[in-house]
């Protein structure tokens, strides 16, 4: 693959959001390439539930599905590099990769994700996308009814607490030694029987990733079949602020109904740009910028030819 053509489309992340762009823009005729380090998120979850035609099948499986599928599309390419940096240079956008080559291209795609933040605390790691998890929507339905923690702070512990309670009656919530919840907020988990726990929590105990106990450092240990963690993130790369890209308050990309970001010819798609972490999420948004991308790429072309 020649490294100074010009491309329709560069799309940075080659996971669900960036495959689901790629796909729309290869049924276009666009020439899209997809610059992949594959290094996925989500791939310490064994399952991915709650997307139509593969709930329970594995991120691994649903991803080779879709890089097969796209494999049909002669304009779409595949370059498995790091994106390091990017740049406007007038009309096109540059980008360079961790194989010090350079790549062109008139729209630029921005669907790297993002990194959890995983909390030291001994079990944590092992556990993460097994029984500790972060979307009941993509993994409660299998934790039903079981004894169920809840570690995040006040606003999300709030969101999570009616649609965990939903799911299971055994539901407690852990502020890791902090006192985060006011008198009207304690009265709401009281309401929904939810118990608080404030005190630090010293290791998760878990057998290959199955959470079992969860050990406060005052000796307590708390009996636990699943945890939902609202974790801090970072974003896989840096490059939408080396374009300017405005985040939101929450540090996702600012994007619009369009999946436009701040900056002209700059989209963004999957969990850098949403707080709605799923795979149906992530290809939704794809869809959606590819489409729009080819729309804007169709209008230049066409208002361009006429006189």
């Amino acid at each position: 693959m020649e490294h100074n053509q010009l491309f329709d489309a560069i799309i940075i992340g080659g996971s669900y959001s960036g495959m689901s762009a790629a796909l729309s823009l290869g049924r276009s005729l666009r020439k899209t390439l997809i610059i992949d380090d594959g290094k996925p998120c989500n791939r310490s979850t064994p399952h991915s539930h709650n997307f139509l035609t593969r709930d329970g099948a594995t991120p691994g499986y649903i991803a080779e599905v879709a890089r097969e599928q796209l494999g049909a599309y002669p304009t779409v390419s595949w370059l498995n590099q790091r994106a390091m940096h990017a740049k406007r240079d007038h009309d096109m956008f540059v980008v360079e990769t961790g194989d010090n080559k350079i790549w062109h291209s008139k729209r630029l795609i921005l669907a790297a994700g993002i990194k959890d933040l995983l909390p030291g605390t001994p079990g944590f790691v092992d556990s993460w996308g097994i029984s500790v998890i972060h979307c009941p929507y993509c993994h409660g339905y299998e934790f039903r009814e079981k004894r169920t923690g809840i570690w995040a702070d006040a606003e999300r512990t709030l969101h999570l607490a009616p649609l965990v309670r939903n799911l299971t009656a055994d539901v407690c919530v852990f502020t890791d030694g902090k006192t985060v919840f006011d008198g009207e907020q304690r009265n709401k988990l009281r309401q929904l029987g939810i118990r608080i726990l404030e005190q630090e929590i010293g290791s998760l105990e878990h057998e290959n990733g199955r959470l079992k106990h969860i050990v406060l450092k005052d000796g307590q240990s708390v009996p636990l079949d699943t945890l939902y963690a609202a974790i801090p993130f970072e974003h896989h790369t840096a490059i939408h602020r080396e374009l300017g890209c405005v985040e939101t308050a929450q540090g996702y990309i600012q994007v619009d109904a369009f999946q436009k970001t701040t900056v002209p010819g700059v989209f963004a798609c999957g969990d850098n740009s949403s707080g709605m972490r799923s795979v149906a999420n992530a290809v939704l948004t794809g869809s959606v910028t590819g489409a729009m991308v080819n729309k804007e790429l169709a209008d230049e072309g066409l208002f361009a030819a006429m006189p």
